[in-house]
């Protein structure tokens, strides 16, 4: 007799602080799926490919945080186009479910059925998908940051058919990075000091900001950033960040948590094969969180 799939988890560390749990625990009472188990593993990028091989059959897969992200890009046994461009992944799978969603089975793409560890970034995904929910189509990006989130953004930016993106990292070789993954994608893209001197010529052109740094760090451009359309800001505790803070009215502002919603709906659905019952996963970010925000879902 076959061994259910039906546990995942998150791995990371630090990740007592990782809401995943309560995002896929409220998708799985929603859908019904009463024997699904999903928990929080202690795991550093060294310990990852061990823990993930060793896996017994009742595995069906892991969401994957800081510092393991191109550890399961590495251990995957197939990799989305994405994954092998952004060199990262946030989700480790175990084949293709039975009953995969058309959407998420012509999403994933060919090859998808084979056997072992397959490994995405649903990281994208939940850029475009927060950005379109909040009715955002950007054009020219001014974008803080060079990490694995920022390159997750330059491909999200590319799949939303976005012009051009401004990138003001604080590292050169993570800079060069997205440079490189924006020109292959096809956006025109340069990179400026972040400084105010290296960011304030471009503010007049931009209508997106989208900040990945920590907390904290971008405070010091919150009030010369106040007046671009739109702010996405990936951070989501403590909120308001100082950059949400200085905002003017009418600003659209797009938060962390809309970010961790939105690439959740099709991690769920890669480990389940069923359909994201995305309201109820909602519902329960905002109750573990207090959050008193929108989180629209398009």
């Amino acid at each position: 007799m076959s061994v259910a799939r039906c546990r995942a988890a998150v791995l990371g560390s630090p990740v007592a602080h990782s809401l995943s749990p309560v995002l896929h625990r409220a998708g799985y009472a929603a859908a019904g799926l009463d024997r699904w188990t999903y928990e929080r593993i202690e795991c550093g990028a060294g310990e990852l490919p061990a823990l993930v091989r060793g896996s017994g059959p009742q595995w069906a897969g892991y969401s994957v945080t800081m510092p393991g992200k191109a550890a399961a890009a590495a251990v995957a046994d197939h990799r989305s186009p994405v994954v092998d461009l952004l060199g990262v992944a946030n989700t480790l799978w175990r084949g293709a479910p039975s009953g995969v969603p058309s959407r998420t089975a012509k999403a994933a793409g060919p090859g998808w059925s084979e056997p072992g560890w397959n490994a995405e970034n649903t990281d994208v995904d939940g850029v475009v998908g927060a950005l379109q929910a909040a009715g955002v189509a950007p054009v020219r990006v001014l974008l803080l940051g060079g990490g694995g989130t920022a390159l997750s953004v330059v491909a999200a930016l590319a799949r939303m058919g976005a012009l051009e993106v401004v990138l003001a990292g604080r590292r050169p070789q993570s800079t060069s990075s997205g440079l490189r993954i924006a020109h292959r994608l096809g956006l025109a893209a340069a990179a400026v000091e972040f400084s105010a001197s290296g960011i304030n010529p471009h503010l007049n052109r931009v209508d997106l900001v989208v900040s990945t740094v920590p907390a904290g760090i971008a405070d010091p451009f919150a009030a010369a950033l106040a007046s671009v359309p739109a702010l996405f800001d990936v951070v989501y505790a403590p909120w308001p960040t100082a950059l949400a803070a200085a905002s003017e009215p009418g600003r659209v502002t797009v938060t962390g948590l809309d970010l961790l919603l939105h690439q959740a709906f099709r991690q769920f659905e890669l480990f389940t094969g069923v359909p994201a019952p995305r309201a109820a996963m909602r519902d329960g970010l905002l109750a573990a969180t207090g959050a008193e925000l929108p989180l629209p879902l398009g």
